[in-house]
């Protein structure tokens, strides 16, 4: 496939302008940060309202342009960072973007592979011409005067960072994301460990770690699937900071629109989002019942101390409040399994080589930071995809649409709102 025209190739058209002693800037009416699968989603969506991606044949002269920044490599989001154990038939799913299905071949072909060239593909089908690797430095209200309302956003080409452009954006769609803001919880004693600390952001390979017993830090679905790549090849233990809940049950739409509409509460709130994992638990599936039965995936209560060579547990002492809080899994939740819920004793240390945190991941917002938005509980107050009082601002992919199909689903939620708003 060819490559998209670069951020600078693309702006040598009359919408291009160089303000005095200042970087180029561009007009352009919808500006979306991030081509993972809810940027695409709102690309396909902006495209088919009529909107031309810049770069394309003649989008100097069209009547409307969006453009899509990604600071990536390449195509392919945050997939194309996953670990290479990680197949299509592990990953949850991946659900098709808009207008093109995903043809699944061979189901233990990685999900780093396997989806960056789906998302390659659907570029190159929809002539999306993303922008990349260019990174969004911030988002910032232009100066009033103008005929109407606009974003300014900076941003620079990763790999000439004296390439500076800054796009004068009717609105901006911001899909970042979570990869680049890995979670590290802080715990007592984390700066005298002596052995080999990662997050799942680092982790490639279960033979990296072979060299000692690991503690797994996390009561996500990522730490259980790496659990089970362990103790293939050492020994483990996992420490959550509440009991795993099990579901034992099908992940039905009824649950699926509960778990989200738990996760929208706290963003119209204006508190950090939790994710919807968190709400549904954890899929009993036959791999997962195997690793319970071998005692892989019996969790302790998290240690209240790390020492240089493993982790403590005082005597008694109640779980540390140390990782934040996720929201309980209903106890009246139908499925939750009772028989293998709960945390098991253990001894009062336990040596260790590598401290793995699963531990998840925080959505990457710096860029608009300029804008003021966070809300006393610490989130950005949201209607949907839409920032309350910045009716031109929309998050696609946060909070109760980061899964792959609430994505989808806030692309299309996201360009209607924009229609409405600018009048197209």
């Amino acid at each position: 496939m060819d490559s998209p025209p670069s951020a600078t190739a693309a702006l040598r058209g009359r919408r291009a302008r160089r303000a005095a002693a200042g970087p180029r800037t561009v007009d352009v009416d919808v500006l979306v940060v991030g081509a993972g699968q809810a940027g695409l989603s709102t690309a396909y969506h902006l495209q088919r309202t009529g909107l031309v991606a810049v770069g394309s044949r003649g989008w100097e002269r069209a009547a409307g342009t969006f453009v899509v920044l990604d600071d990536n490599p390449h195509a392919g989001g945050a997939w194309q960072h996953r670990w290479r154990s990680l197949t299509l038939a592990d990953a949850h799913a991946v659900h098709d973007l808009p207008g093109m299905p995903l043809v699944v071949v061979d189901p233990g072909e990685p999900a780093a592979d396997a989806v960056p060239y789906y998302f390659a593909q659907y570029e190159e089908a929809y002539g999306l011409n993303v922008q990349r690797p260019v990174r969004v430095q911030r988002v910032e209200r232009a100066p009033e005067g103008g005929p109407e309302p606009r974003y300014l956003v900076t941003t620079r080409h990763a790999e000439h960072p004296d390439e500076v452009v800054v796009w004068a954006a009717r609105a901006v769609v911001t899909a970042s994301g979570t990869w680049q803001r890995p979670f590290w919880p802080s715990y007592p004693g984390r700066a005298t460990f002596r052995g080999r600390q990662l997050h799942t952001h680092d982790y490639r390979d279960a033979r990296d770690l072979a060299d000692g017993h690991v503690v797994v830090v996390g009561g996500g679905t990522s730490a259980v699937q790496l659990l089970l790549q362990l103790a293939e090849v050492t020994t483990t233990t996992w420490v959550t900071r509440r009991p795993p809940r099990w579901l034992d049950a099908e992940f039905t739409p009824e649950l699926g629109r509960e778990a989200v509409s738990r996760v929208d509460e706290r963003t119209r709130a204006g508190l950090p989002p939790r994710s919807v994992v968190s709400v549904t638990g954890l899929p009993l599936t036959p791999a997962y019942r195997a690793g319970i039965a071998a005692g892989v995936l019996r969790a302790r209560r998290v240690f209240d101390r790390i020492e240089p060579d493993g982790v403590a547990w005082d005597p008694g002492a109640p779980a540390l409040d140390a990782l934040e809080a996720s929201d309980d899994v209903p106890a009246d939740l139908p499925g939750v399994a009772a028989d293998v819920g709960g945390w098991v004793d253990g001894p009062p240390f336990v040596p260790a080589r590598t401290l793995l945190w699963a531990t998840g991941f925080r959505a990457t917002l710096d860029h608009l930071a300029p804008l003021g938005l966070r809300a006393p509980g610490g989130g950005i107050r949201m209607d949907g995809t839409e920032v309350v009082g910045e009716p031109r601002l929309q998050l696609v992919g946060y909070g109760p649409s980061a899964s792959t199909v609430g994505a989808n689903r806030a692309g299309r939620e996201a360009v209607r709102r924009l229609r409405r708003t600018l009048g197209w």
